[in-house]
């Protein structure tokens, strides 16, 4: 897959390199700013509530970062539109847009598991140009643009090199609705399971994006996510060498809430992975002659 949906996306909105290194200070110093502000709450939360859907939680934590966050941009990118999970759209959302998860693994937070993050993520008409994503309790914040590359901290990074389904380690996640839909991402995940290392299930897609980006784990898929869930976090894989697209190797589209992502030797047989899994809905994301999960 040759085309960079970074790159095609900066050149599109007319973003200069000294435009975007700012703007990637911008995410930046602003996903860690949101990632302090957790750690003042982290373990002693004083709310946690449901948002309608059986473990959908919202925490005073999440509020207070967004808040941090979203006055964080105001103050430098007044002109760029916002999309946040706990506020909603704000400003022109097809043009330049902020998404910014303030808490990306409430959950998790929520019960003390320390894998969370703040994810900030800048897009063109809905497609990912760059971003920054803060996991506070490990003090790292990792961060990509166009014509910069994509660091942990102050550190290049680049995805793992790993050649064969078989050696690698992959991870994913289930939404909210697994509850309730059969279109839920368990047979894929036996599937992946029974082929390689392991799948481990993170619990924080913005995380698990991030552990991608910089080799320490090989891939990633899942669905049922939202913009602010994937926006910085796609900026970070392509921008460290590795290829993010739809379930079939079609190209990306944030819309779907479906995403692949992991190292240019993975990408084929993780595509035809996936083609080779019949979902419990019965649908099918690759040939559809093959109905069964395989030996």
């Amino acid at each position: 897959m040759s085309r960079s949906i970074c790159r095609d996306s900066a050149v599109a909105a007319g973003l200069d390199d000294i435009q975007l290194k700012r703007l990637a200070e911008v995410a930046r110093t602003t996903a860690d700013r949101g990632g302090q502000e957790l750690m003042r709450h982290y373990g002693k939360l004083s709310s946690v509530e449901n948002k309608g859907r059986l473990g959908d939680l919202v925490t005073n934590a999440d509020l207070a970062a967004e808040r941090i966050v979203l006055q964080a941009l105001e103050a430098t990118t007044p002109e760029i539109a916002v999309l946040a999970e706990e506020s909603g759209a704000q400003g022109e959302q097809d043009g330049l847009r902020w998404c910014v998860d303030p808490l990306d693994g409430t959950t998790n937070f929520a019960h003390g598991y320390p894998f969370f993050a703040t994810s900030i993520g800048l897009t063109w008409k809905q497609q990912p140009i760059l971003g920054a994503i803060a996991v506070p309790f490990l003090n790292e914040t990792y961060w990509a643009a166009p014509g910069i590359g994509a660091f942990c901290n102050d550190q290049s990074i680049r995805v793992s090199a790993c050649r064969q389904l078989d050696d690698a380690l992959l991870v994913t996640g289930f939404a909210y609705d697994r509850h309730t839909r059969l279109d839920n991402n368990y047979a894929e995940f036996c599937w992946f399971t029974h082929r390689t290392h392991g799948v481990r299930r993170g619990g924080a897609a913005a995380v698990d994006l991030a552990f991608v980006a910089t080799g320490r784990q090989d891939g990633y898929w899942e669905r049922g996510l939202a913009p602010w869930d994937l926006a910085a976090g796609v900026a970070l894989v392509e921008l460290a060498g590795g290829i993010v697209s739809g379930y079939k190797g079609e190209p990306f589209d944030i819309n779907t809430g479906r995403i692949l992502a992991c190292g240019p030797d993975l990408h084929q047989q993780m595509v035809e992975g996936l083609a080779e899994v019949t979902p419990l809905d019965g649908t099918s994301y690759g040939a559809p002659e093959i109905q069964t999960m395989g030996a």
